[in-house]
């Protein structure tokens, strides 16, 4: 069963009703006393006055105001006749109940969970949820408490999450719990597929925290700056190498000056040495030659 639109009228204009029933029951109980003051009370007129009492209490059980962004989900002796989603005064089907569920926007950050990432790496990770109902029945009958549901949801499919993905990768290609825009994207569709029955739409799911456990956080440190150091030296050494083939080529071209293989060698390794070095070279002006 999906949601519906139940049975509705203005309330202002049921409440006009109202009115009139009240002001005919008045004219009848005048009507009766005037009866007993003859000592000829009349049976259909005190009918008539229980009828238009019962049909007043009718009409009275049957108002409801829905404040905006709010549904009233009604339910006549158990059973499901719809839901009222317009805001304002309205009157429904008599004697039946009503609940309130929410249509406003939602969001919550779950707790800091503490779980292991694909590469098995304990990581602490949280995420903020914005949600809001778009199927009233859904949220009132499919399950016991909505917002509950959401959280325990929330929870599970953050976990499932860190579980699927490392924390960090040196892959290109690879997706790590670091990428904010796929994982928020990756996120958001897994809750709106386990929140669905519930009548519940995810509007955005992303991380808000997200570091590695503490017992580990000063090894991992460590590692990402040895990461770090490496890439760096990797870099600098094959700018290196471009340049030092670029002065060869060029000293070649010129005609410069004529180089053995020996003499090369030399000048590759001090060029490699300057261009390679974290620290300023102290130059050492040779007097003699490259043999002696």
């Amino acid at each position: 069963m999906e949601m519906r639109r139940t049975f509705r009228v203005n309330g202002f204009l049921m409440l006009g009703v109202l009115i009139l029933l009240i002001i005919a029951i008045a004219a009848e109980i005048n009507g009766l006393k005037g009866d007993s003051g003859t000592g000829n009370p009349s049976t259909a007129l005190g009918v008539l006055l229980a009828v238009t009492i019962l049909a007043a209490v009718l009409v009275l059980s049957g108002f409801v105001v829905v404040n905006p962004n709010q549904a009233k989900v009604i339910q006549f002796f158990g059973r499901y006749i719809g839901s009222v989603e317009e805001s304002g005064f309205h009157w429904v089907t008599p004697l039946s109940s009503r609940r309130n569920i929410s249509l406003r926007v939602r969001n919550f950050e779950t707790q800091k969970l503490k779980v292991n990432d694909s590469a098995g790496n304990p990581v602490e990770i949280a995420a903020v949820v914005v949600y809001r109902v778009v199927d009233s029945f859904k949220s009132a009958f499919a399950v016991d408490d909505y917002v509950d549901f959401v959280r325990t949801q929330s929870e599970t499919a953050v976990r499932h999450l860190a579980t699927t993905h490392p924390y960090q990768t040196d892959d290109v290609e690879g997706t790590s719990l670091r990428n904010g825009v796929e994982i928020a994207g990756e996120l958001t569709a897994e809750l709106r597929a386990r929140t669905e029955l519930a009548g519940i739409d995810i509007i955005e799911a992303r991380i808000t925290h997200l570091a590695y456990a503490p017992e580990i956080a000063q090894a991992m440190l460590v590692r990402q700056q040895a990461d770090q150091v490496v890439a760096a030296r990797s870099r600098i050494v094959a700018g290196a190498v471009g340049m030092v083939g670029m002065a060869l080529d060029s000293l070649a071209e010129q005609g410069m000056v004529e180089l053995d293989e020996e003499r090369k060698a030399a000048m590759v390794s001090n060029l490699l040495v300057v261009l390679c070095g974290d620290r300023a070279v102290q130059p050492i002006v040779n007097a003699g030659t490259l043999y002696s």
